[in-house]
């Protein structure tokens, strides 16, 4: 089902897209954090890459249960922007053999996937709230939240704890 095929007529399709999308997103997701993890160097970088990917596996249960209240079963949709996102990083850090700008370069492109799946969970709450699902918003907004609260701690190890200045001297 594309964004805008004749499968979706209705908001709640488009719910159902969305949620299939970032189920999809968050899967891989955990496939690319760990070897993001084996190739920092930094060691706050490394510890926050690995609490996230623990966050995200609790994001994927929890999306579990926003499907199991609408009465679906949990399945994920190809999502060509995370795939494309997770295929930049790799390719971008694979080039780069300088440690600390490897970090630097992980960091930008963790950060772009967290600005997707803040915008994603932003999108989905939205349309939750809109169809009355308040059922489903309490488990989106936790994620949202995780998601928010994991790009400030990249932008800490970017600027406060140096990352950006040691790849840039």
């Amino acid at each position: 089902m594309g964004l805008f095929s004749k499968d979706i007529k209705t908001m709640d399709d488009m719910l159902l897209h969305g949620l299939q999308d970032i189920y999809y997103a968050e899967q891989q997701i955990t496939k690319a954090l760990p070897k993001m993890v084996d190739r920092s160097t930094n060691r706050d970088l490394k510890q926050g890459l690995k609490t996230h990917l623990e966050e995200t596996n609790k994001q994927i249960e929890r999306l579990g249960q926003v499907f199991k209240k609408l009465g679906k079963t949990p399945s994920g949709i190809d999502c060509p922007a995370i795939d494309g996102l997770i295929k930049e990083a790799e390719d971008t850090v694979g080039e780069i053999e300088d440690k600390t700008v490897l970090d630097a370069a992980i960091i930008a492109s963790a950060q772009a996937v967290e600005h997707y799946e803040i915008s994603r969970y932003g999108t989905l709450i939205a349309w939750a709230e809109e169809l009355g699902h308040d059922d489903i918003v309490r488990f989106l907004t936790t994620n949202l939240n995780e998601e928010k609260a994991a790009n400030t701690k990249l932008n800490t190890v970017a600027l406060r704890k140096g990352v950006n200045r040691k790849a840039a001297s």
